[in-house]
């Protein structure tokens, strides 16, 4: 599936973009039969509201949409995508109404309401098609798009088609699409290569753990995505409730997310140095499974002792972390779908972040409302890393008591990166119910904000 706009000399319905308190003043300037038929179809100019106005034919003369009131739009991330996914289908050209700051916010709405995941069903996505708004970079609109379409499809995916396997296959194939290198450590390998870790969380499973790797560019600053791959979590022997497993598909949300954000950056070819890793396992149950009470050595040295294998996901991510601060790169980001503890913080919607670099939180915080993919930055307590330190070994994979459990994760991985400037994303990585712009399913969080803050952030 391609996301984009239409051809910008392309026969189109001209759109007037209406908010409530715009309306009145805009019908008045309009021949009565116009004002007539607004009233008599009942136009408001609610949110997703939208009217086609007949010329002397028949035939669409131009079309409505209701922009709603700064209140209502301020509750929904794309508001004229809700008009987007209603009109009859065709091809639409903004004629007036729409403000100059939300144009590039609006296109992209526009174009995810084209989404659909019809890997096992035929379907599709809304039919009405847009001419890029003036001033809107459409190139770089339909690039997070089609990225944005990436993450969704990799998460959406189910387990048996979306195990290590798979998602190193999906890894090449992006890797071949850009002319990046990719490598890939597998099974034993690991322990050769001192991955002990992620050999642990995935060896009782039927496809083999693995770090991918992919390498991308030659010049400018460097950085590196690690991204959680675990393709699907069972909790391992700290079994999971049925309910609880239900959407462990999506455990791997961090790799999807890490590339998507990839493709957007070798597709826009910014002018730095990049690196993926993701290692990808499943948490299996199995007799060779790690246990709890176990003592892991890391690939830093660091040991590991495993009070729940329910919290394999920072295990896995800390021996990826550990490769990335060697290289010493310029920034190391990390998303993963980690904590419950986040969702409870900060709910489904937002981002929660870490980072003890003031300078990046802030520019991440501003371009997070420009790109309209909220972030919120969470605190590196240090005071808390006493709650991460069993005594028995260097650290606590899952401290007792419960509190504060999205920081004392962050905490536990910030030890793995010591070289480098962090940053390190709790996701949830799913959309619960449909919302304009946004499918139901695998959702982005964090990679158009994390785009549009990297120049500044890494001085492009």
């Amino acid at each position: 599936m391609s996301l984009s706009f239409a051809p910008s000399d392309a026969p189109a319905i001209d759109l007037h973009v209406l908010a409530q308190d715009r309306l009145e003043p805009w019908l008045k300037s309009q021949p009565d039969e116009t004002q007539a038929w607004a009233a008599a179809n009942g136009f408001t100019g609610a949110i997703g509201q939208v009217l086609l106005v007949p010329g002397p034919t028949g035939a669409p003369q131009f079309a409505l949409a209701g922009y709603g009131t700064d209140t209502r739009r301020a509750r929904v991330r794309f508001p004229l995508a809700a008009a987007a996914e209603v009109l009859p289908e065709g091809t639409y050209r903004i004629a007036s109404g729409l403000p100059a700051d939300k144009a590039e916010t609006e296109a992209l709405g526009w174009l995810l309401t084209g989404y659909s995941f019809d890997r096992y069903a035929e379907q599709s996505g809304a039919k009405a098609r847009l001419v890029a708004p003036d001033g809107v970079n459409a190139p770089r609109v339909e690039i997070m798009a089609n990225a944005e379409a990436l993450t969704r499809d990799l998460v959406n995916t189910p387990t048996a088609d979306m195990g290590p396997q798979a998602l190193q296959d999906a890894v090449e194939t992006l890797a071949q699409e850009y002319g990046a290198r990719c490598a890939v450590t597998i099974g034993d390998t690991l322990l050769e290569q001192n991955f002990p870790m992620i050999h642990a969380v995935g060896r009782a499973a039927e496809q083999a753990p693995r770090l991918i790797e992919m390498t991308w560019g030659t010049s400018g600053p460097k950085l590196t995505l690690v991204g959680k791959g675990v393709c699907f979590d069972t909790g391992g022997l700290n079994l999971k409730p049925g309910a609880s497993m239900g959407l462990m598909k999506k455990d791997m949300g961090g790799a999807a997310n890490v590339l998507g954000l990839a493709r957007m950056i070798m597709a826009l070819d910014l002018p730095l140095q990049l690196r993926v890793l993701i290692p990808a396992v499943e948490n299996a149950v199995a007799g060779n499974a790690f246990r709890p009470g176990d003592i892991l050595t890391s690939r830093k040295g660091l040991t590991v002792e495993i009070n729940n294998t329910d919290a394999e996901g920072r295990l896995v991510l800390a021996d990826a972390l550990a490769l990335a601060d060697e290289g010493a790169p310029d920034l190391v980001i990390s998303m993963a779908t980690l904590t419950g503890a986040a969702r409870v913080a900060v709910g489904a919607d937002l981002a929660p972040f870490y980072t003890d670099d003031d300078a990046a939180a802030q520019a991440l915080a501003q371009a997070a409302v420009q790109a309209a993919d909220p972030v919120w930055r969470m605190p590196f307590h240090t005071p808390y890393e006493t709650l991460i330190e069993p005594g028995i070994a260097d650290l606590d994979n899952a401290p007792a008591g419960g509190f504060a459990g999205s920081i004392t994760a962050a905490l536990f991985l910030r030890r793995f990166v010591e070289n480098s400037r962090y940053m390190h994303f709790d996701i949830y990585s799913w959309q619960k119910a449909k919302e304009p712009g946004r499918s139901k399913g695998g959702l982005g969080q964090g990679p158009r904000a994390l785009l549009t803050a990297l120049p500044g952030m890494l001085g492009l």
